[in-house]
């Protein structure tokens, strides 16, 4: 099977849409539509309805999906172990978001420097949707999430569950501390999450952590921020607990496909990570 046809088919079904699939694979639409014919010609059953709103499965093409989906992976990691670097025995590559980097994934990578130094690591930092979309189409092995969606043939795996605290710069005087809100996502706002601390609303949002945190310990405030990450600040004296405020839980995940699951590799890249989680 030719490998853009299989890629073709699941940017439809990612999309569900022949044009959006289109624009997503820099084609045109009739590009697309040539390359499901050629392959609903070839395995002889309709893979897709063709409706007002887009395009739909048919139950072939729902079976076919999980199919399509194991050899794009396998093409791309065939594409990855052909350039294995010298020394090495195979490549893991392994995506999270920005602020799961420091220091929990962080540790992982000198964890697998010291216990499988023959694993190749490609390392990437991306939002959630980039990196879903890098899990999916096998340029990554493992992604390391926050809140990930669930994805057909794909695992997910708790890591860690990390708390959400409050902490404040050391008050001077009586001056008030502006709250500073740290975007945590839906699950930080279904728990009450949003404007916990603030009398009205927050003078500064950020969608980053290590944003929200830099900004406080250079300017004064107080917010909610991982409490693994705000520890060395609160014993340092840079920042203090704000006492009897409510906090939050906030796992992060490993998701990966059912194919990579048989992997040596990718097991013990996942070893890895919970022995990274327990030194964070």
């Amino acid at each position: 099977m030719d490998i853009d046809r299989a890629r073709t088919f699941l940017e439809i079904v990612h999309t569900g849409s022949f044009l959006k699939a289109a624009d997503r694979l820099h084609v045109t639409q009739t590009t697309v539509s040539a390359r499901i014919r050629t392959l609903e010609e070839g395995l002889g059953r309709q893979l897709f309805v063709r409706t007002r709103n887009g395009a739909a499965l048919t139950p072939a093409g729902r079976e076919f999906e999980r199919f399509a989906q194991s050899f794009v992976q396998i093409w791309e990691r065939a594409r990855q172990q052909l350039t294995v670097p010298r020394g090495y025995t195979s490549v893991v590559a392994l995506g999270g978001e920005l602020s799961l980097w420091n220091p929990l994934l962080l540790d992982w990578l000198v964890w697998m420097k010291k216990q499988q130094p023959k694993i190749a690591i490609h390392a990437h930092v991306g939002v959630p949707d980039q990196l879903l979309e890098q899990l999916r189409t096998g340029v990554l092995d493992l992604a390391v999430l926050y809140a990930p969606k669930l994805l057909p043939g794909f695992k997910v795996e708790l890591i860690e569950e990390e708390r959400l605290i409050l902490v404040r710069t050391p008050l001077k005087g009586d001056e008030p501390l502006d709250y500073v809100h740290v975007d945590w996502g839906p699950q930080f706002a279904a728990q009450s999450g949003f404007g916990q601390a603030a009398s009205g609303e927050p003078g500064l949002q950020v969608g980053l952590g290590p944003l929200g945190l830099n900004y406080i310990l250079r300017a004064g405030g107080m917010g909610y921020f991982r409490r693994g990450v705000a520890a060395p600040h609160i014993a340092a004296g840079e920042l203090e607990l704000v006492e009897g405020a409510p906090e939050f839980t906030y796992p992060a995940y490993a998701v990966y496909s059912e194919t990579a699951e048989a992997r040596a590799d990718v097991q013990e890249a996942l070893r890895g990570l919970k022995e990274a989680m327990i030194s964070s």
